[in-house]
């Protein structure tokens, strides 16, 4: 099982099982995949809950799109723990921004 909540936490550096930060966690998510659909990108309406919720619940096994994961989790970053460094904010605007782009492009052809 995948789950979203699950590997935007091991991608944040945080336990699997530690769960104070759960809820921000899926607000700031639930957020992002909001943006996702509105591009045409995901299932539309997908929220999660917790870490029943799985990245092919969302993506449908579309296989063009797998960048989603690493989209979701620098926008979760720049949200929930943004970099100190704003030459390392800027770099990480300028992959989400280019992330953002091709999934837009993947979505539509």
């Amino acid at each position: 099982m995948d789950s979203i909540l699950t590997s935007i936490k091991k991608l944040m550096g945080i336990d699997e099982e530690y769960d104070a930060f759960d809820k921000d966690l899926i607000i700031h998510i639930n957020s992002v995949l909001m943006i996702l659909t509105q591009l045409g990108v995901g299932t539309p309406y997908f929220t999660i809950n917790g870490s029943g919720e799985t990245w092919d619940d969302f993506m449908g096994g579309d296989a063009r799109i797998e960048s989603v994961k690493t989209y979701v989790y620098q926008k979760v970053r720049m949200i929930f723990d943004p970099p100190t460094s704003g030459t390392h904010v800027q770099a990480l605007e300028k992959s989400i921004n280019e992330f953002e782009w091709r999934l837009e492009l993947a979505a539509n052809n």
